[in-house]
């Protein structure tokens, strides 16, 4: 049996009042989920950057992204993703003007034409990205589609113009479809780069009636069907890639109709009952169970952010399943930042960010963590990294960048980094309650703590998150623990090593630190 170990800790508040001590109990005995990973897309900017871009540049980037080792000061090169998002695109590129996608940043190339041939060229500034978190050791891999190739489609377009909710592909091409991914899959896996995941399906509660990029919609049906087909064929090519499913366009999707009947509810109709034959999968070998969600649209008010989460884990435990936060930018208007219009280099969006991670984590029980896109060219607060021209007249010239450009990070990546760099996979979440006397909405305006162990090497990670303007102060009391080392990102700082005095550590207003540590005597 094992002993009951609690670790405290205490948090004095510099207020021109008392000072409030707070204590953490960490319970290394009250294990939550299995981290899978934290990652972002390569999607649509990847293609002009890692094809076209000076050398220099797009390696920095991609040291940016991926990078697991510290510069000589011991601060992080990177922010050490361990899952990247690769983009197989419907070939809209081919098609030019003629999609109907004004913008070809938001076009993308197909691996096969209309007659069946394969081009293992195309796509080459996404696979120079691929290549490169390979080579940096990031150490899962998801493919991904969220439109078939153009010229099945009942259309002959990467976005959909029907008004009834069903994949935009012509019945006769299902299994051509699946064939697709299958071949694109077998043949990466002969380039040395295996698939660990394959998310066939995106958002389908949207229409995707816009032509602004690629996108379908489908019912539970289309996707059941779908999934079936692929899971027969990763086993005949004797695959060990996971179909994860379905990527909800909003949370409330996974667990009610919220809207839409045929593509809601999407937990009870997928997993929750061998009786509905006709859309239930999780008797399917190569299927995880697992479902996967966007954070969008349920980020605010906090109240919401908190009782949308709580929702979804009730009922992710009846139905025994895990759950992935697989993609997020700022799309909701809120209070705290705004919305998504107009980019923001700094801690604001950084922070909000940050608490929407806790959330997912700690309400839901995320096994995963994934960013939308990893680059952006738009004055807009969907990228980590932001490219633009660097002329203040015309900073978002196409044209211009897709050759080249300047490159920015921004806080934003570097808080991702307070958990990607070192929540690796395996680690296992743990326990750790405050006994603040605040309601968890207005813990969330305040102070969050999260931890992870690694019952293997005893590595512990904890990280905190000052969300209010007041200074704290971390005293860590238990002696079992021993600290190594703290990573602060801040108005000043990124992800920068911080000394370590004594047992105090100190959180800054409006920042967030990573502290790392071992469990002794486990």
């Amino acid at each position: 049996m094992k002993a009951n170990i609690f670790y405290f800790f205490t948090i004095f508040f510099c207020t021109s009042i008392d000072a409030q001590t707070i204590e953490v109990n960490l319970d290394l005995n009250n294990e939550f989920q299995e981290i899978e990973g934290f990652g972002a897309s390569d999607a649509w900017r990847a293609q002009f950057v890692g094809k076209n871009w000076p050398d220099a540049k797009k390696e920095k980037i991609a040291e940016l992204l991926f990078s697991i080792e510290d510069d000589r000061q011991g601060n992080p090169k990177g922010i050490g993703l361990s899952i990247w998002r690769f983009y197989i695109s419907a070939g809209t590129s081919e098609q030019g003007q003629k999609s109907g996608i004004k913008n070809e940043w938001r076009r993308g190339e197909s691996f096969i034409d209309k007659n069946g041939n394969y081009d293992w060229s195309k796509q080459e500034g996404q696979q120079w990205f691929l290549q490169k978190a390979k080579e940096h050791g990031v150490e899962k891999f998801l493919a991904f589609s969220i439109a078939a190739p153009v010229f099945w489609a009942d259309n002959n377009k990467g976005w959909n113009s029907r008004t009834d909710g069903n994949l935009n592909l012509k019945a006769e091409f299902y299994d051509d479809y699946a064939d697709f991914m299958i071949e694109f899959l077998d043949h990466f896996r002969g380039e040395g780069i295996s698939f660990d995941y394959l998310s066939p399906i995106n958002e389908p509660q949207w229409d995707w009636e816009k032509a602004t990029q690629e996108g379908t919609p489908a019912t539970n049906d289309n996707i059941s069907e779908l999934v079936e087909l692929l899971d027969s064929k990763i086993s005949k090519k004797d695959l060990k890639t996971e179909i994860v499913i379905p990527e909800a366009a909003d949370l409330r999707y996974l667990y009610s109709d919220f809207n839409r009947p045929k593509r809601g509810n999407q937990i009870q109709d997928f997993f929750g009952s061998k009786k509905n034959k006709k859309t239930y999968v999780g008797n399917l070998k190569n299927i995880q169970p697992t479902v996967s969600g966007h954070s969008y649209f349920t980020t605010w008010p906090v109240d919401s952010l908190i009782r949308i989460r709580r929702d979804l884990n009730q009922s992710l435990k009846k139905n025994n399943l895990g759950y992935w936060q697989s993609e997020f930018c700022i799309l909701e208007k809120n209070d705290d930042i705004g919305g998504g219009g107009k980019r923001d280099l700094g801690m604001g969006t950084a922070l909000y960010v940050a608490r929407v991670i806790h959330a997912d984590l700690t309400l839901a029980n995320a096994k995963s963590w994934q960013w939308w896109t990893a680059l952006t060219i738009a004055d807009f607060k969907d990228g980590l990294i932001y490219l633009d021209t660097g002329n203040p007249e015309d900073m978002y010239n196409r044209k211009s960048l897709k050759y080249d450009g300047e490159f920015h990070d921004s806080k934003l990546l570097w808080a991702l980094g307070n958990f990607s760099r070192f929540i690796k996979p395996g680690m296992q979440r743990i326990s750790a309650d405050l006994n603040l006397d605040l309601p968890l909405n207005e813990q969330y305006e305040d102070i969050m703590v999260s931890a992870y162990k690694d019952s293997i090497t005893n590595e512990l990670v904890i990280v905190a998150i000052n969300y209010s303007e007041n200074p704290k102060t971390l005293k860590v009391d238990n002696r079992e623990i021993t600290f190594g080392k703290v990573y602060e990102t801040s108005t000043h700082k990124n992800l920068a090593l911080k000394e370590i005095k004594g047992r105090f550590i100190e959180i800054l207003p409006r920042s967030i630190i990573t502290i790392t540590g071992t469990i002794k005597n486990q």
